[in-house]
């Protein structure tokens, strides 16, 4: 399945942009979901026709869904509440109950990533149309799976599951209790879980496609956006610059806003134009409601998806003495740069951003000789390590 992520500034129109984007690939005849996490109805007031927790069909092979928070959150605690009913009696606590369970802070997200994940495994759709939060947010939900995973390795190692019959007899001999082995299997299947959507993310048919109001905010907004999204290892496939006003006006104000937003326009081409494409999406003078107005939206229909997000690592030994890997952070400070590492993971700091990467085998024998920042990449050298890197004769 192709899956496009729209994402960008707050109050830039992506959920216009995504409906207009899913609507557009309905149109040419592909099956066509669109999500969105808005706990109001955002997608339902754009698209003309309410949405809700049920996929629904708006119109031929065009279908939104906005997954419902709260009821994934019921159906999971009440759930649990079953798995461990006897210790709840044995406690003498009193059961919740459904009416009273309300979604806790940031229920909307986890639920857009579960439907992400069902949406990818399901042969239902063709493409996957994902209208995220604003960028900060997005980018966290994002690397939701991928931590949490962490996490989990680092406290239950699931090679320590290997002494089940010795868990017992390890537990007198260090006097301590030894984790259940319901704990263990609990924690593989979140994993498992959390995998399926991380494998969702990171699939090459998966892209992001930003969408900004041209401008100096949404320039600052576009560049920090472009590092964060690298730094993730994700591809943006287009720049939708939304609601461009017309270049002629007899208004002196409306004139100037149009100058300044070209402005930004001339420098996102020169920034981006060789390797995204740059789509204007002009201004309809009032806010897009229904089909016929999402269809007056020239946004580009998907197309095949670019090549993959590559960090290679380059062999300088012969010259430099050094491996040298290649990072791609288009749009990073070097101010606001940071490296750390640790043991077999690099820790690196764009700006706000941040991502624990594992080190390739290579690498994972060397230490760091120093990095520099050049033309949007982080190059990060490594000498070899003479107790660790393999001699030769």
């Amino acid at each position: 399945m192709r899956t496009i992520l729209i994402t960008g500034p707050g109050g830039s129109g992506r959920t216009t942009v995504a409906a207009a984007t899913a609507l557009e690939a309905a149109r040419r005849g592909t099956r066509t979901l669109v999500l969105s996490a808005d706990r109001t109805d955002t997608l339902g007031a754009v698209l003309g026709t309410p949405t809700g927790g049920t996929p629904a069909g708006i119109l031929p092979g065009l279908t939104a869904w906005r997954p419902d928070a709260g009821e994934g959150f019921r159906a999971d605690l009440l759930a649990f509440q079953e798995r461990v009913s006897t210790a709840l009696d044995l406690l003498g606590a009193a059961r919740l109950d459904a009416e009273e369970l309300t979604p806790l802070p940031g229920g909307e997200e986890l639920a857009l990533l579960r439907a992400l994940r069902d949406a990818t495994a399901s042969d239902t759709f063709d493409l996957l149309v994902v209208d995220l939060p604003p960028v900060p947010q997005a980018l966290a939900l994002l690397a939701l799976p991928e931590q949490l995973r962490r996490y989990l390795r680092r406290l239950l190692p699931a090679e320590r599951q290997a002494a089940r019959a010795l868990r017992p007899v390890l537990g007198r001999l260090a006097g301590v209790p030894m984790p259940s082995e319901r704990l263990y299997e609990t924690a593989a299947r979140w994993d498992v879980e959390l995998a399926a959507v991380q494998l969702a993310v990171e699939d090459p048919a998966t892209t992001v496609r930003l969408v900004a109001e041209p401008g100096p905010a949404g320039a600052d907004a576009v560049r920090s956006a472009a590092t964060g999204l690298a730094l993730r290892g994700l591809r943006t496939d287009a720049l939708i610059a939304n609601r461009v006003l017309p270049d002629a006006s007899p208004d002196t104000w409306l004139s100037s806003l149009a100058a300044q937003q070209r402005k930004a326009l001339d420098e996102w081409r020169d920034a981006w134009g060789q390797t995204h494409d740059v789509t204007e999406v002009p201004h309809l003078g009032r806010d897009p409601r229904g089909a016929e107005d999402l269809a007056a939206l020239p946004v580009p229909a998907p197309g095949d998806a670019p090549g993959p997000l590559e960090w290679p690592v380059a062999d300088r030994l012969a010259d430099e003495g050094v491996l040298v890997w290649h990072i791609p952070l288009p749009g990073a400070i070097r101010e606001e740069l940071d490296l750390v590492r640790r043991g077999d993971e690099l820790v690196v700091t764009a700006g706000q951003f941040r991502r624990i990467v594992a080190l390739p085998s290579a690498l994972r024998r060397c230490a760091v000789d120093g990095a520099s920042l050049r033309e949007g990449e982080l190059r990060v050298r490594f000498a070899p390590d003479p107790d660790l890197w393999p001699r030769t004769r």
